[in-house]
């Protein structure tokens, strides 16, 4: 069983920024895929980012490219989403997720975060 933990979400203005971490419990975290997803209020959760095992095996919804960063730090068993420009609909539960395989052409996220409120004001 892989524990995430995420932190770091708020109350920002509009043109804001917010930093967003994830702790995995993951002994062998360098070989996890990471994922950030949201959920707004009577919205399903969406797809925000993902970062691979190698440099460079990154994607972002359009809805954020440009404007967000996921990163990580195997030796910490940390991953980061940093958030510029904040927009009100970005205003979201955001989790992280994990996964270790591709079911029928998409990542299959097996473990979940309890998610971190992000509230943009405008």
């Amino acid at each position: 069983q892989v524990r995430l933990v995420e932190s770091g979400g708020g109350l920002v203005q509009a043109g804001g920024s917010l930093r967003l971490s994830c702790q995995s419990s993951e002994r062998t975290f360098s070989s996890t895929v990471m994922g950030w997803f949201r959920q707004a209020p009577g919205k399903e959760r969406e797809f925000v980012a993902r970062i691979g095992r190698r440099t460079g095996d990154i994607d972002y919804a359009d809805s954020v490219k440009g404007r967000f960063t996921v990163s990580r730090e195997n030796e910490k068993n940390m991953v980061y989403l940093q958030m510029n420009s904040l927009k009100p609909e970005d205003t979201a539960v955001y989790y992280c997720a994990a996964t270790y395989r591709i079911v029928g052409g998409k990542w299959e996220y097996d473990y979940w975060g309890q998610g971190t409120q992000v509230t943009v004001s405008s």
